[in-house]
C-alpha cells in the first residue's frame, strides 16, 4: 500500500490535478482502477522508494567520473557551475564531475533542487572519495527518478 500511495504522490499528472489542494490540505489518494494498475503502481513506488533510499542496484550504476585535479573543496556554486553541453559540474575552478545530465541537474523535488543543494551545502568542504560516491549515487537516483516518474504517468 505504501509503495501504491508513493507511486501516486510522484505522478506529474496527479500533481498538476490535485496542486491546489496539496499547498491547502493533505493529499487526496485516488483508489486504484483495478488490481492491475494497483500492482503496476506498488512495483514502480518501491522501485522510487528504493532509488530515494539509495538501496537501490541502479545507484551504483553511474556513468560518471571526477576529474580535473586533487583539490577537492568545494567552492561556490552557481548556474555557471554546471555546463550542458559538456555534462560538467565544477565543484571548484579546476575539479568537476563528468557525466551530468541537465535531467539530473535541474530535478526539483519539493521547492529544492537536490544535485544542487548537496554541493551548495557542503561550500568550503573538501570532499573525500566516500562524499564523491554519494554524489554519483544521488545524481544516479535523480535520472532514474525521472525515468519512473513517466512509468508512473503512463500507468496512472
Amino acid at each position: 500500500m505504501l509503495d501504491y500511495i508513493y507511486a501516486v504522490l510522484h505522478s506529474p499528472r496527479y500533481r498538476e490535478t490535485y496542486q491546489e489542494y496539496l499547498k491547502i490540505d493533505f493529499p487526496r489518494v485516488p483508489l486504484p482502477e483495478g488490481a492491475e494498475q494497483f500492482r503496476a503502481l506498488a512495483t514502480l513506488g518501491a522501485q522510487l522508494r528504493e532509488l530515494h533510499l539509495l538501496q537501490s542496484p541502479l545507484v551504483h550504476q553511474y556513468h560518471m567520473t571526477l576529474e580535473g585535479g586533487t583539490d577537492m573543496t568545494v567552492g561556490k556554486i552557481t548556474k555557471k557551475s554546471y555546463q550542458s553541453a559538456t555534462g560538467r559540474v565544477y565543484i571548484n575552478d579546476s575539479v568537476y564531475f563528468t557525466g551530468v545530465t541537465q535531467t539530473a541537474w535541474e530535478f526539483f523535488i519539493g521547492g529544492y533542487q537536490p544535485a544542487q543543494k548537496w554541493l551548495k551545502d557542503r561550500t568550503g568542504r573538501v570532499l573525500g572519495l566516500t562524499d564523491a560516491q554519494h554524489y554519483m549515487q544521488m545524481i544516479a537516483a535523480l535520472e532514474h527518478t525521472a525515468r519512473v516518474m513517466r512509468e508512473i504517468d503512463e500507468a496512472y
